[in-house]
């Protein structure tokens, strides 16, 4: 099921990422330096770790709760089980 309620906000924050990283990309190719490049990387993770949290929960609350309500909850969850070991 590929229902997302925050689709528009994901969108915006995986482009703002991409820039992000093409600029730490520019400060390697710049020598710039490695704690000014470690701070930036920390920053991408974390916006990552961000995105990834709003897809699990839209999956949560649209995806699995529709799931639920179409008798397929079982499936749902076993997937979602899935899912989380792949993202943590």
């Amino acid at each position: 099921m590929a229902l997302h309620g925050r689709r528009e906000d994901v969108t915006k924050r995986l482009a703002r990422i991409e820039g992000h990283v093409r600029g730490i990309r520019r400060m390697v190719e710049e020598d710039e330096e490695c704690p000014d490049i470690l701070l930036q990387l920390a920053a991408v993770r974390e916006a990552v770790k961000k995105v990834g949290r709003i897809v699990l929960e839209d999956h949560v609350e649209i995806c699995i709760a529709q799931a639920v309500k179409e008798g397929k909850g079982d499936r749902a969850m076993l997937e979602l089980k899935d899912a989380l070991v792949k993202f943590i």
